[in-house]
């Protein structure tokens, strides 16, 4: 288990949907495929979207160009 996904576990523990937010767009950017990328982006954004996080534009954005949306 890296620390990237030990940090998603707490968030997800703790309830915090800003942190999963964040850390989920930093599991895109590590992602090692464009569909696992796709994936984490999905979970951010749909975080976002429950909070009105700043990023939600951004996270469009990157799956847009992916035209996954």
């Amino acid at each position: 288990m890296t620390d990237l996904d030990a940090r998603l576990l707490a968030a997800h523990a703790r309830g915090d949907q800003a942190a999963l937010v964040t850390l989920y767009a930093q599991a895109g950017e590590a992602a090692g495929s464009v569909d696992a990328a796709c994936f984490f982006y999905t979970q951010a954004y749909i975080y976002g979207l429950e909070l009105g996080h700043p990023d939600v534009p951004r996270l469009y954005d990157k799956l847009r160009a992916e035209g996954r949306v």
